[in-house]
């Protein structure tokens, strides 16, 4: 082959790989949106099925979960973690992020209520039937999670304060680092009786509801969830966050316990 057709060839293969290129779909060459969701990790069971109902719905967004106690997972993000939406079971957290522009003006708003509950393990023996019967003798051990960080944690205290029997029964206190250690503490039969969200008491066989706590006796237990100011995909967290107050996630949190925060 002279030097001529070669040339000639090459020239019309330039033009083939051109034009190909040209039809592809963008979508093949788009990389997919990806979004770090930080959310308390009593809400772990309920997230972990709507965000695969979301990517169902949603193929070109990619989702990532970070489960913790709220008071963590806010100064992960106070430090400069990743985040594109948080969600935390209290307002305290979220007050603190908008407290210092960390949020998206314009996105936070409440998502869903719980409830405080008194669960001790299912094969107990003490006949725990009240908080009052915390202070009793034979009680050794109440897993609560640590007031300052565990918004669960820090229901227990307002509620055992305002029953009048916190500094009663606060040496028998073992804390834990979120509400699901705490359930696990109870679970184990490590401890007498714990106080956690109803939400997760119904994750669990191993554990029984004894008592709830009086609406009075605590501030209202709210999910609030907002967008992170630095987040890079503010649209596409946007629109996630419309998504989990939509009917399709509302059915969801209801199977697991929770109230939309609107009902």
């Amino acid at each position: 082959m002279t030097r001529a057709r070669r040339g000639f060839f090459a020239f019309l293969l330039a033009l083939l790989l051109c034009g190909t290129a040209g039809i592809l779909p963008t979508s093949s060459l788009r990389a997919a949106t990806e979004l770090t969701i930080s959310a308390a990790i009593s809400l772990k069971d309920a997230l972990d099925e709507i965000k695969q109902l979301y990517a169902s719905e949603n193929p070109g967004v990619s989702i990532a979960t970070n489960y913790g106690a709220s008071g963590t997972l806010q100064l992960q993000i106070e430090q400069g973690a990743p985040v594109d939406v948080y969600i935390s079971a209290a307002p305290k957290q979220m007050d603190a992020l908008e407290s210092k522009g960390l949020l998206l003006p314009g996105t936070r708003r409440d998502l869903l209520r719980n409830e405080i509950v008194l669960i001790v393990p299912s094969d107990s023996r003490l006949g725990i039937k009240s908080f009052l019967d915390l202070t009793r003798p034979d009680v050794k051990q109440i897993a609560l999670g640590e007031p300052t960080a565990v918004p669960a944690g820090q229901y227990a205290k307002e509620v055992l304060t305002n029953l009048g029997i916190y500094d009663a029964v606060k040496s028998k206190a073992v804390l834990g680092k979120d509400v699901r250690q705490v359930l696990t503490y109870v679970e184990t039969g490590n401890v007498d009786a714990g106080v956690v969200y109803l939400t997760d008491a119904k994750t669990s066989s191993k554990v029984m509801v004894v008592a709830q706590a009086p609406e009075n006796s605590h501030q209202p237990v709210i999910y609030p969830v907002a967008v992170i100011k630095s987040t890079k995909n503010a649209e596409a967290a946007k629109r996630f966050g419309d998504f989990l107050e939509g009917p399709k996630a509302a059915a969801v949190f209801r199977k697991y316990g929770f109230t939309p925060a609107g009902s």
